[in-house]
Order: C-alpha cells, then sequence, then structure tokens
C-alpha cells in the first residue's frame, strides 16, 4: 500500500510540474516584459542550445545553436508561451517559463523527452543568422 501511494504522489508531482517545485510560472505580460526587444541565449546540461531574439508585437527569432534562423511568433496559453515558427506552422512548442535565481528557466510542455533550459546570456544586440537568407 505505501508503494502505491508513493507512486500516487509522484504522478501527482508530474502533473503539477512546476508549481510543485516551488516555481511560480510567469504571466505572458510578464514574459513580454521581460524579453521584448532582448537577445536571450539558452544552455541545458552546461552546453549551449540556441539563441532566441524577441522582437515586439511577440515576434522572434530563433536558432539552435549554429543553425539557420526560424523566424516565428509566440502566444500564451493558460500558464503556457508557446511558439509557432514559419519553417513549420503547424507545430506549437509549448514551454513554461519561470525566473531563476540567474535568469530564465524555461521547461518543455509536451511529448518526448522532458526539456528544461535557462538563460545563459542577456543582450540588447540582434540576433545575427546564418543561412541561405542571408546576403544580397
Amino acid at each position: 500500500m505505501t508503494q502505491i501511494k508513493s507512486i500516487a504522489i509522484l504522478a501527482l508531482t508530474a502533473c503539477l510540474g512546476t508549481a510543485a517545485l516551488g516555481q511560480t510560472p510567469m504571466s505572458a505580460a510578464e514574459f513580454e516584459a521581460y524579453v521584448t526587444g532582448r537577445t536571450l541565449t539558452f544552455g541545458q546540461n552546461g552546453l549551449p542550445y540556441g539563441i532566441e531574439e524577441f522582437h515586439a508585437g511577440r515576434r522572434t527569432t530563433w536558432a539552435f545553436m549554429g543553425d539557420e534562423c526560424r523566424k516565428g511568433r509566440w502566444f500564451d496559453r493558460d500558464t503556457q508561451i508557446c511558439f509557432v515558427y514559419d519553417n513549420a506552422p503547424g507545430q506549437e512548442h509549448c514551454w513554461i517559463f519561470w525566473r531563476g535565481d540567474e535568469g530564465l528557466n524555461a521547461r518543455f510542455i509536451g511529448e518526448g523527452e522532458q526539456t528544461e533550459l535557462y538563460e545563459v546570456q542577456r543582450s540588447t544586440r540582434p540576433l545575427i543568422c546564418t543561412g541561405p537568407e542571408v546576403g544580397v
């Protein structure tokens, strides 16, 4: 019986996500105020993950490290911030963001591997994109 209670508590903790861990998700207004006009570099497990430039009007430019840039937009859904990029308009990528001791943190909400990112650097400089759409 104790094992069943433990499993039930673990399942409930997984369902509650950030709230169970004491992390308060940012509202869309808080997120927008924090990111607009900035370029954030994100890391995962001590390694660089990607960079996103946040433009006015909830528009973004994202690039995985060493990859081409993707233009997109973000919107809120409950406590989630969801992104849709022009190269794959039918795919939503939803995250929960919260403020940590050293900046922004994010947890992917969806199928597959549990991805958590953290802010490594914040800048007002634009994202420099590489790829086929760059140049004359």
